[in-house]
């Protein structure tokens, strides 16, 4: 799955509990989500700008995060922390997450018999 993947949606309300265990939910709020992440509002908006993650939005128009989300951001965060620059950074987490879904989908096919030796 790339960062900002779809996630299907069937259009059914769902049940609190369901809600609690949905990693695409948006429940973090923008101060909430700076908080845990010990950042500020303006990384979450830089991210948003680099169209790395893109939060939903309230009925209010405020943005409002999912945790897959806030996992995206902290691995941003971390290689900032080392020296990388934003747009490196989010490349990064971007090829690193297209390279586990690759990983993924050839784990399940079968081998090819061009390249067996």
């Amino acid at each position: 799955m790339t960062p900002e993947t779809p996630r299907p949606d069937s259009g059914e309300p769902r049940s609190a509990a369901e809600k609690f265990d949905d990693d695409h939910y948006p429940a973090y709020t923008m101060g909430r989500a700076a908080e845990m992440l010990n950042t500020s509002a303006a990384f979450l908006r830089s991210l948003d700008e680099a169209k790395l993650i893109e939060p939903q939005r309230s009925a209010g128009g405020h943005r409002r995060y999912s945790r897959q989300q806030l996992r995206l951001a902290a691995r941003v965060r971390t290689l900032l922390d080392e020296g990388i620059g934003l747009d490196a950074a989010c490349r990064i987490v971007t090829l690193e997450d297209q390279l586990e879904e690759a990983r993924g989908h050839n784990a399940g096919s079968p081998p090819d018999p061009m390249t067996a030796v």
